[in-house]
């Protein structure tokens, strides 16, 4: 299926975009979702300084058909990653800071402990800054949870990814229950919880529909609706691309819900304009 001439005219600052580029290719010890991921966002984020970093290396233990990053035997954890991400938000001047990972079912509670020694080490050294952190499932074990001290954490962010019908398929390991249940206890804790999902993998509206009822249901504050772009001829193929008029009608149903924020559109992407969204909730 060709792209359509929409999703080919998305303008950015080049001259930004390479700035920051420079900042964060500058350490070999930093990776970003933005890049690992081809997001199709990473122009725009860029040429606004903003970027996602990606924890815990740049290999998933897990194979979904969907994902552009990496898959095999991860390294070892870089002892230099978060003196390096701190050096990079001081020199990005950053007010929002979004932390995502690769899956580390390697690990011992699948990195929940790393997240929280990054958080910590960003929090001591930026006292006022946001940060947003956007989870693997942590080995599908809700006791790894308590491993994260969530009074540093602004925004817990889980993203279903796709319909439950599709998870098989789509989603290597993954459970759609366990992922609402992890949302659901951590808004036990009092903090704003977030998910995303993609469209155009050959879900219907029935099935999206539940999923909003479901989000709704463990009180999820904020959901990011886009487009499925495929990767490579290797990956999961796209059934349809949406055009805005569709995603805007997607977030009148999420909305009547019940969803108090949502961002849907053909390039939205998890952390897209994640600070403007958190700060309109309050």
């Amino acid at each position: 299926m060709s792209l359509p001439k929409e999703y080919r005219n998305f303008l950015y600052s080049k001259t930004k975009e390479d700035s920051v580029k420079k900042i964060l290719k500058s350490s070999s010890h930093i990776h970003t979702v933005c890049e690992e991921a081809k997001c199709p966002n990473r122009g725009f984020c860029f040429s606004k300084k903003t970027a996602t970093f990606l924890i815990m290396g740049d290999i998933c233990t897990r194979n979904c058909s969907f994902c552009a990053i990496k898959k095999g035997k991860p390294l070892p954890l870089d002892q230099f990653e978060i003196d390096e991400i701190i050096k990079a938000i001081e020199e990005l001047t950053l007010d929002y800071v979004v932390l995502t990972s690769v899956t580390r079912d390697d690990l011992l509670d699948g990195g929940a402990s790393y997240f929280n020694l990054v958080v910590k080490k960003i929090k001591k050294s930026f006292p006022k800054i946001k940060i947003e952190i956007l989870v693997p499932d942590f080995k599908q074990n809700l006791e790894n949870l308590k491993n994260i001290d969530f009074s540093y954490v602004d925004v817990f962010n889980h993203n279903l990814e796709t319909v439950k019908e599709f998870y098989n398929e789509v989603r290597n390991k993954a459970s759609y229950d366990f992922s609402l249940n992890m949302l659901k206890e951590v808004k036990k804790l009092g903090k704003t919880t977030k998910s995303g999902i993609m469209v155009g993998l050959g879900e219907n509206d029935n099935q999206l529909r539940n999923l909003f009822e479901d989000l709704k249901s463990v009180s999820v504050d904020i959901l990011t609706i886009g487009q499925y772009i495929c990767p490579s001829p290797r990956h999961h193929r796209v059934f349809k691309y949406y055009t805005q008029e569709e995603f805007n009608r997607l977030k009148n149903i999420a909305e009547e819900i019940g969803i108090k924020s949502v961002v849907a559109g053909i390039f939205v992407r998890s952390s897209f304009e994640a600070y403007e969204t958190f700060k309109g909730l309050k």
